[in-house]
């Protein structure tokens, strides 16, 4: 019996196999220990994640192995995770091995063979692909300092347009309409309350909406990816490789993407909204 997880900063899936077919998923909040305190993991896990169809589907099973994916970029954060993960499910016999999601991306993308993997989520992230492991990675510096081409970025991004004009004022109304917000309550949201980056990539679904019919939305998106591929991408100097990508952002802009990736001159592999069947088909 293997657990696959795959975390997000917004979300975690939870897939359940058995000689390679799924028994059982579950989606729990996402863990990301350099944004959340032990004791709000340890809450998710336990309250979240232990429900009694997920227990059920483990009881009586000899051994069962857990792969977790997510945001843990140090070995620090990793051993700090599998030890949270533990003290709730080692009574059931899982055992857990956590890896960068990055790698998890890569695996689920190229498998053996070497490629440029990316994910465009609520962030952003991208590394050259050797076929075994990660042999570069171009920092993402997080959505304050980077992340361009993710969620909380286009966000970001598009929060600046309807506020100082470059994007139209029917578009600002329709989206406080939508956020149910207005100017002040936007502002708060972003800086007085927890995990601003969830609410700025919240706004995706939005500007997914109307990226076909606002030309100007269209740009701020294509420009958004054109700096992903100029910053992140570029350093690695392999335009023979193609370039494929896991993620929300990606799957919901993959028009917008392909055109970008057009003008910076790569080529496209695939896009896929989550890892999780290429991990299956990477593990079994």
């Amino acid at each position: 019996m293997t657990i696959i997880a795959d975390s997000g900063s917004t979300k975690t899936d939870w897939c359940l196999c058995e000689e390679g077919r799924v028994v059982a998923t579950i989606q729990t909040q996402g863990i990301n220990p350099f944004h959340q305190t032990e004791e709000t993991i340890r809450r998710i896990i336990h309250d979240e994640l232990c429900s009694p169809d997920f227990f059920n589907a483990l009881i009586g099973k000899d051994k069962i192995e857990c792969f977790f994916y997510g945001s843990v970029c140090t070995e620090s954060k990793a051993l700090l995770l599998r030890s949270l993960l533990n003290d709730e499910l080692a009574a059931c016999g899982v055992t857990f091995e956590v890896y960068n999601d990055l790698l998890g991306a890569a695996r689920a993308l190229f498998g053996k063979t070497a490629g440029i993997a990316c994910i465009l989520g609520t962030g952003a992230n991208s590394c050259l692909y050797d076929g075994n492991g990660i042999a570069a990675n171009t920092p993402p510096l997080g959505y304050i300092l980077g992340d361009e081409g993710s969620g909380a970025v286009l966000g970001r991004s598009f929060l600046n347009g309807i506020f100082k004009g470059w994007l139209s004022a029917d578009l600002r109304d329709e989206f406080l309409a939508w956020v149910s917000l207005d100017y002040a309550g936007v502002i708060d949201r972003i800086y007085r309350q927890p995990m601003a980056n969830r609410f700025l990539a919240s706004i995706v679904p939005f500007i997914s909406k109307y990226v076909n019919e606002k030309s100007e939305l269209e740009m701020m998106v294509v420009e958004n990816f054109r700096s992903f591929f100029r910053l992140n991408i570029a350093p690695y100097q392999r335009k023979d490789l193609s370039v494929s990508f896991i993620g929300g952002v990606a799957n919901a802009f993959e028009f917008q993407l392909r055109k970008a990736a057009d003008i910076e001159q790569y080529k496209i592999g695939t896009i896929k909204k989550s890892p999780l069947d290429g991990l299956i088909n990477y593990y079994f």
